[in-house]
């Protein structure tokens, strides 16, 4: 291992100009090293805004922030760019899967077109191309979908044969892989050359750069509702006074907040690539080269290629230590074998050059391979920006902007849940186990096909309901969302058990034999039907004709108590709460901007008698029932509307003491007669959209209470099951049981979304998101007129204004499967891309909604969503389609009320 401290950057430059290993990193990291800011002068004494590290995330953060008139300084333990920035490869690309990292990724390269007229400093930014190698047809399938997703943001790409491939790239060998994605408009970053360039903008802009400032220290104190608070930092060259710190430290970001007792799932591993002797087939406008199935990448320097990519067998770091700066480790070749190997075969000329150079340095890494951002839910002031999983140079520019705008305005205006540190639970990120386990499998996985279903094999059975072994034991295939297992589908007479994870095999630990929920897997490892579309569809049938169960247990479930319980939940939801005891109401949760951070159901209940589920307390409750897989991001949001007014009102979470079963179709009401006395007919007692304490008959000996709801996620007459947790498995087989004759079945969540998004119901973090109001996405009926709540200013506008987009229902008259991300056509204009695809087994088509927005900005209208011819871009091909305002089943909700013709 070779280390290049800060006292030694003379030895740095003869390394770079030496021809050795560090030769492969521009000469502009000579200016980094050589580049002076304050070193001696003291710190100031206070700050808006504390940036601790000096990468790519920390000088982005620092010049967003400047820009935007903020008092911020940036902290640098040795010299900008000597973590991890200064050997990362700079690449950048325009093309995901997503339409959030999409509109970052432009944002990143608008950044880097546009700094050297703003600054006068080169940012290093060459736009080469990339080229997407593929060799099988799903591949070819996904990059479609992928330049279908493009054409809604104005990014051109184009489908390829091998021969027009090699014409772009002459090197490449056309017989080793079947077609290609080309971009035009991707390229390549030298990394010290944009941070330079950022530091400068930044610092025209009233920003500073401290180098040689260790940070010792974060210091805390606590605000008058108990919660730390950020109210300085301790450094080797005095105290800053601020309220608000950046953990921008990177493969570092454990290391200063751990004494806080801040815990973040961040792990880091050894990442390389190697260079090429320079080729005569290749120049500096070679477009880069991504190949997924080799899962490496080439990234044009010079007349070079520097090669790397993601083995199923990195090495796996614990801590870096803290004075590894411009720090490289020799390279494992036992380890990168397996890119040489496939750089060979899909570029001869590659194998017959000879490496130069090699480059490994620690990288770091995440459970989901997603950057961690955002507000740290246990201390105010605190916002972290690491974990950019060697994706720093693209995603650094859009994320930084986005958190600029998070720390001023309290929320970004893009949709950052994926992002947001919040997306991980306490004990998640407490777990280094479970995150070292999913960082390696999320790392190993980084270049597969993203399926529309897939599930991870690391980090299973992290937290299970009481229901689990249940589920197992009818079949249940597991999914994993926020760290719970639940149901995706139910396979009959089968049993599939989810292995403890086998490292692929890697580690010396040996791979599993029983293969039996892989093979499941593999049923879904298409972008057609899935294998398990019928047995799906089947499930949700049964809800609709008979009765179906479904599990809910890992929805979030809190209850709102305290002297100002009532103003909270008045400020913090949309709806009218005035409503009577035991009333449910659907309703909304809005940032400032208005937009939705959560839709939740809300019951207002009385004290109880001091079970779980009827807990005792003073005055009026709230029991709140929320998604599973956004279940945390909801509770912080809560509190956090809670701190920043200062209500006198305490949150208890029941989520993990709580199972819910979802008892749903036109004969649940029957079924769930046969285990109770309370009279279920008596529209009285439980009509709908209401709550009320049941007792339930498990034997003619025993009995026990339970919460239930009259609501439906699925349309149908129904019935929510809240059970404490030690009566779960007796009501369960209860049910079970009384529900035999009546054909009940349990079904999954894959059969739950379809039949949701039939009834056109919402789904959180797809059709309905932070960066969708209300008023856009059809929800102005749980939006009161009276009142004040969080985001209100923004709905009145919209109400008064109207809006330039709309979310529409849409349904495609072929049987053609999707699954969200196609573009939606309007006379041949688009106008959207599909947020979610589903298939709706009752209508008996493909459905999906999107959001229709009219170029010239204008307001949408029905009349404008009903008039025009609609298609929908599927692979490639146009399907026609029809465009609702909303749902064709059961438009007057007439299910809901027990109404069957």
């Amino acid at each position: 291992m070779l280390r290049l401290r800060t006292q030694a950057v003379a030895k740095f430059k003869s390394h770079l100009l030496g021809g050795d290993r560090q030769s492969a990193i521009s000469a502009a990291a000579i200016a980094t090293a050589n580049r002076t800011y304050a070193t001696e002068s003291p710190v100031p004494e206070s700050a808006d805004v504390v940036i601790i590290g000096g990468g790519s995330a920390g000088c982005n953060t620092l010049y967003q922030l400047a820009k935007r008139g903020v008092r911020a300084v940036l902290l640098e333990k040795s010299k900008l760019t000597a973590g991890t920035t200064w050997h990362t490869a700079g690449l950048v690309w325009r093309l995901r899967p997503n339409d959030v990292e999409i509109r970052l990724l432009a944002a990143t390269r608008d950044l880097l077109m546009s700094l050297e007229e703003e600054t006068g400093q080169n940012s290093g930014w060459i736009n080469n191309g990339g080229l997407f190698i593929s060799h099988s047809p799903e591949r070819l399938d996904e990059y479609s979908r992928l330049a279908t997703l493009g054409k809604c943001f104005g990014i051109e790409s184009h489908i390829i044969g091998p021969e027009e491939a090699q014409k772009i790239f002459p090197p490449l060998d056309p017989s080793s892989f079947t077609g290609a994605l080309y971009s035009p408009g991707d390229g390549v970053v030298d990394p010290a050359m944009m941070c330079t360039a950022l530091t400068k903008g930044a610092t025209a802009n009233g920003g500073r750069v401290i180098e040689e400032c260790t940070v010792t220290q974060i210091i805390t104190g606590e605000n008058l509702l108990g919660m730390k608070d950020v109210r300085g930092v301790l450094t080797n060259k005095g105290m800053i006074r601020t309220n608000t710190v950046v953990n921008a430290t990177g493969v570092w970001g454990r290391d200063l907040i751990e004494p806080l007792g801040v815990f973040l799932p961040l792990i880091p591993m050894k990442h390389a690539y190697v260079v090429s002797e320079t080729m005569d087939t290749i120049h500096q406008m070679l477009p880069n080269v991504r190949d997924h199935d080799f899962s490496l990448y080439f990234r044009i320097q010079g007349k070079s290629i520097c090669m790397g990519g993601y083995e199923n067998n990195p090495i796996l770091l614990n801590r870096v230590p803290g004075d590894f700066h411009f720090g490289l480790y020799d390279l494992d070749y036992s380890v990168f074998d397996t890119h040489i190997q496939g750089a060979v075969k899909l570029c001869p000329a590659f194998g017959s050059a000879g490496i130069k150079s090699t480059i490994c340095g620690p990288e770091s890494f995440t459970p989901d391979h997603k950057p961690l951002m955002g507000p740290d839910p246990t201390v105010s002031g605190l916002f972290h920006s690491v974990g950019y999983n060697s994706a720093g140079m693209m995603l650094g520019g859009g994320c930084a902007e986005q958190l600029a705008k998070w720390i001023i305005n309290e929320r970004p205006d893009r949709h950052m849940f994926a992002y947001d540190v919040r997306r991980f639970t306490p004990k998640q990120k407490k777990a280094l186990n479970w995150a070292t386990e999913r960082s390696h499998e999320a790392y190993a996985k980084n270049y597969s096909i993203v399926f529309p279903h897939d599930e991870p094999l690391a980090g299973r059975n992290f937290t299970v309901d009481p229901f689990h072994k249940q589920m197992i034991q009818y079949g249940a295939v597991m999914e994993e969302r926020h760290g719970w297992e639940r149901p995706g589908y139910f396979l009959p007479d089968e049993t599939v058990v989810v292995q403890p994870y086998d490292w692929y095999g890697y580690y010396d630990h040996p791979k599993n034999a029983n293969t039996h929920y892989e093979e499941a897997l593999k049923g879904d490892y298409t972008f057609g039907f899935s294998e398990h579309h019928d047995l799906i569809g089947e499930e949700a049938l049964t809800c609709r004709h008979d009765a179906a169960l479904f599990n809910l247990s890992y929805f979030c479930k809190l209850f709102l108590t305290g002297s100002q319980a009532k103003e909270a939940a008045e400020w913090i939801f949309t709806a009218n709460l005035d409503k009577p005891i035991n009333k449910t109401v659907y309703t909304c949760a809005l940032n400032k901007n208005g937009g939705v951070e959560g839709d939740v159901t809300v019951s207002i209940v009385e004290s109880g008698l001091g079970g779980l589920h009827d807990p005792i307390f003073k005055g009026r409750g709230y029991y709140i029932v929320a998604g599973g897989a956004s279940a945390y991001h909801t509770k912080c949001h809560i509190l956090s509307a809670i701190q920043e007014k200062a209500f006198r009102a305490v949150v208890s979470d029941h989520t993990e003491e709580l199972g819910v079963l979802s008892l749903q179709g036109p004969k649940s009401r029957d079924i769930l007669q046969k285990i109770t006395d309370f009279d279920l007919s008596n529209e009285q007692l439980l009509p709908l959209n209401s709550t009320a304490i049941l007792t339930i008959k498990i034997n003619p000996h025993y009995s026990c209470n339970v919460r239930v709801l009259r609501v439906s996620f699925v349309g149908e007459l129904g019935y929510e099951l809240h059970i404490p947790e030690e009566s779960c498995n007796d009501v369960y087989n209860a049910l079970m049981k009384a529900g035999y004759k009546e054909s009940l079945r349990n079904a999954g969540y894959r059969a739950l979304y379809s039949l949701s998004s039939e009834k056109g119901y919402h789904l959180w973090g797809f059709d309905l998101r932070s960066d969708d109001t209300p008023i856009e996405a059809n929800l102005g009926f749980v939006c009161r007129k009276n009142g004040e709540y969080q985001g209100k200013e923004i709905i009145d506008r919209q109400r008064e204004n109207g809006v330039n987009r709309r979310l529409a229902f849409f349904t495609v008259r072929d049987q053609v499967p999707i699954w969200g991300l196609e573009a939606v056509y309007r006379d041949g204009e688009i106008v959207g891309h599909l947020r979610r695809g589903e298939y709706g087994y009752t209508l008996q088509k493909p459905i999906g909604q999107a959001y229709v927005q009219r170029s010239d900005g204008s307001p949408i209208t029905n009349q404008f969503l009903q008039s025009g011819r609609y298609q929908i871009e599927v692979m490639g091909k146009l399907y026609d389609a029809d465009c609702h305002l909303r749902s064709p089943f059961d438009p007057k909700g007439e299910r809901l009320l027990g109404i069957y013709k």
